[in-house]
């Protein structure tokens, strides 16, 4: 089994946005991130620790400006808590192994697929297509990258 963890190596990769947002819990502008419009097949990691996150058959487009997800692949590699930063309450998502900052959760996703929108910063994601997953050791969730329509 793999063990996803922070490291000192793997934060001096970060970009600076990269580490503004997931170390110091920074947001990326509305419609700027990478991975916003990204329509491949594969699956969403941890940009600082590769635990998996997200598969691209649960990402539709909400909206928002930033990626948006219905679920997360591996439930327990996700931590809400609860922000009340900016006058407001919301919950942050973060990842349980990387304990990388990620968005935050609203309950107005769709509501055939859950009803939840994981609202996620482009730069805390790493993309893995389909066809490096297996190399990548993420074969165990190639079932989960399908297109569910």
């Amino acid at each position: 089994m793999t063990e996803y963890r922070k490291t000192e190596e793997a934060l001096a990769r970060l970009s600076p946005e990269q580490y503004r947002v997931t170390q110091e819990s920074g947001t990326e502008r509305p419609f700027t991130g990478d991975l916003l419009e990204n329509k491949r097949v594969g699956i969403y990691v941890d940009v600082v620790s590769g635990e998996p996150l997200f598969a691209s058959s649960a990402k539709y487009e909400s909206g928002c400006g930033w990626p948006s997800f219905v679920k997360p692949i591996e439930a327990g590699n996700i931590v809400n808590l609860r922000d009340e930063s900016l006058g407001m309450v919301r919950i942050e998502v973060r990842s349980k192994h990387g304990d990388s900052h990620l968005g935050h959760v609203f309950p107005d996703g769709p509501t055939d697929r859950g009803g939840l929108r994981y609202c996620i910063n482009s730069a805390s994601l790493r993309f893995v297509p389909k066809d490096e997953m297996q190399a990548e050791g993420y074969g165990e969730y190639i079932d989960q990258v399908e297109d569910v329509e």
